[in-house]
């Protein structure tokens, strides 16, 4: 699968695959494979690649087409 919202997402901010792999901490090379479904993503790095470009890991994954990430859940006090 060739994740196209991936590729999209970057160019629209004009990052290069270079500037997401050192977002990552990760080599380009590594990076360019999971653009283009090369290499599988790990969880890690889908939440990562959804913190950076501000959206769900649904939308990139092209489960829906809503861009806005899921609202963050809260911590509960520990007052119990």
């Amino acid at each position: 699968m060739v994740y196209k919202r991936l590729r999209d997402l970057r160019e629209d901010r004009d990052w290069t695959q270079q500037n997401v792999a050192d977002f990552l901490f990760i080599n380009r090379r590594t990076y360019s494979a999971y653009e283009n479904g090369v290499n599988a993503m790990s969880p890690e790095i889908l939440v990562k690649l959804s913190d950076i470009y501000d959206t769900s890991i649904d939308y990139l994954l092209e489960v829906t087409d809503v861009k806005e990430p899921y609202p963050r859940k809260t911590k509960r006090s520990s007052s119990l």
